[in-house]
């Protein structure tokens, strides 16, 4: 079972020792290595559980100590944290791999340490009950589809994977998976087949799944190594999570903005595709599930069309179901939020609300986003909120807004202040996103907050909105916007007009919309 040593394998003596001494602070064994020949002389002496490696590693980088460590029986299935320079490589983007910036806290190193162990253990578990040809099954809340194709390409087996997914998370979805000797050879997810199929079914996170050994005969739909084809899923996924506000939702209807003899003589096949299918299709969803190609390169393609303007996305309506009144989500929407909640708690734990920051250039604009809130069924704002000064204290809690029965959005205020920025990782970690709230007075409330959107937006699958608080008759222009917020993207930016005349709900749903995962 899970081996519980830990391997620094860093070349800078202060961040090793700084790495490993906050690791056994928490409990956790660790042995040093200041190069690669160290580190592999380790592991292939004591395997370790989990290796934090640098990328640049001297004598043997991280990348060929990763080939050596999966082609020995005795550490294939070891966990490889990779810190390195440049952002998140997609390398390093498989079951069982981590990349983190090198610049990142110790604090952030320390988490992931601990959910690549968790992730681990899962795996082990399931690899312990599995018996030879035997069926295996359970539940997707305890181990990820993903998961349970690496134990699958360890063992080496044959046979078809079944996922029953989508309750508690969405529509429910059927997805079959044929696998030979330990390699996806056919995906099926719902009516798209092939890679498509296999990188939508990696987003599942409740349902049911069985493998049943058997032939695995057939024609060979995916012909891409199960690590690279998991690697390169898993990374779109965690692109598509982060990018969401900046991507266009599924629900919005969509047309040609210019002819199509104005379109430019040579583009992309991709974009080919996509053009294809707009006129057929009334919104974004449709061109998704008819194109051949992942929903993450759809969406990004249908993205830089917009913002080409060559095509016009319209506002997505966000309709309120029976039962859910003025509500702010509807019930898909309710079933997403318990899904993400439900893949990041700890296993065996309570299902605990779902966190959103709230950070906010001074007290005016949280007083007029708590005047939203209050207004709208189901949203409770905290007893702190009217003290003095409660916009300084660290984590205070703002609001609580019900999303369906038993479960809930709990708002959390971080100070913008220097003063609590050791805060931030602790705060963001496990959070949907941040709302940045903003004044009509673009100029003082944006350079408020540009450090601390810096620092948070460059958090790991950070997610982040900008909100801009307007009283009645209140206005900004959208040169004061690009003059002012420069760093944001006007896909994750929301104006709230405060209007008497207007349903407190319906100005909220659109920007909850984009927060729901």
């Amino acid at each position: 079972m899970t081996n519980d040593l830990i391997l620094i394998a860093q070349a800078d003596a202060a961040s090793r020792d700084g790495i490993c001494g906050r690791l056994e602070a928490a409990g956790h064994r660790c042995r040093r290595a200041a190069t690669g020949v160290a580190a592999l002389e380790i592991a292939l002496s004591e395997p370790p559980g989990l290796v934090v490696v640098q990328a640049d590693l001297p004598l043997v980088d991280a990348s060929k100590l990763a080939e050596i460590l999966r082609a020995n029986p005795r550490t294939r299935n070891v966990q490889l944290l990779v810190l390195g320079r440049g952002g998140r490589r997609a390398a390093w983007a498989g079951v069982g791999d981590e990349w983190l910036d090198a610049r990142t806290p110790i604090e952030e190193i320390v988490v992931s340490v601990a959910r690549l162990l968790e992730r681990k253990a899962r795996i082990e578990k399931l690899d312990a009950d599995a018996q030879p040809a035997s069926a295996i099954e359970g539940r997707l809340s305890d181990i990820r589809p993903a998961e349970i194709l690496q134990l699958l390409n360890t063992r080496r087996w044959t046979g078809v994977l079944a996922i029953e997914a989508g309750k508690g998370e969405g529509p429910e979805t059927s997805a079959r998976v044929r696998i030979s000797a330990g390699e996806i050879r056919a995906a099926e997810c719902g009516s798209v087949r092939a890679e498509k199929a296999l990188f939508r079914l990696l987003g599942c996170r409740e349902g049911q799944f069985r493998f049943e050994p058997g032939p695995g005969d057939g024609p060979a739909e995916i012909k891409l190594p199960t690590r690279a084809l998991l690697a390169e899923g898993l990374r779109q996924l965690e692109e598509g999570h982060r990018l969401a506000p900046k991507l266009p939702p599924v629900e919005s209807p969509i047309r040609m903005k210019i002819a199509r003899d104005e379109l430019p003589p040579v583009l992309h096949p991709l974009t080919q595709e996509v053009l294809g299918l707009i006129d057929e299709a009334g919104r974004v969803g449709d061109v998704i599930d008819r194109c051949s190609q992942p929903d993450y390169q759809v969406l990004r393609t249908l993205q830089t069309l917009a913002e080409r303007g060559i095509v016009e996305l319209g506002r997505a309506r966000i309709a309120s179901p029976d039962g859910f009144g003025n509500a702010l989500f509807n019930e898909a929407q309710a079933r997403r939020l318990r899904g993400f909640v439900q893949s990041i708690r700890a296993p065996g734990s309570v299902l605990p609300d779902a966190k959103l920051l709230v950070v906010s250039a001074n007290v005016l604009a949280t007083r007029r986003f708590a005047e939203l809130l209050e207004k709208v069924p189901g949203s409770e704002l905290a007893p702190l909120l009217g003290r003095p000064a409660a916009d300084r204290l660290p984590l205070a809690p703002l609001a609580r807004v019900s999303v369906d029965s038993g479960f809930a959005i709990e708002l959390i205020h971080l100070p913008s202040e220097p003063a609590f920025a050791a805060l931030r990782p602790f705060a963001a970690h496990r959070a949907l996103g941040t709302i940045f709230l903003h004044d009509a007075r673009m100029s003082g409330s944006a350079s408020a907050l540009v450090e601390i959107a810096e620092a948070l937006g460059g958090q790991p699958g950070a997610r982040t909105f900008h909100v801009v608080m307007l009283a009645e008759g209140e206005r900004v222009s959208p040169d004061e916007l690009r003059a002012h917020l420069s760093l944001l993207d006007s896909a994750s930016l929301f104006l709230l007009p405060i209007d008497p005349n207007k349903d407190p709900g319906s100005l909220l749903r659109s920007l909850f919309a984009r927060i729901v995962p």
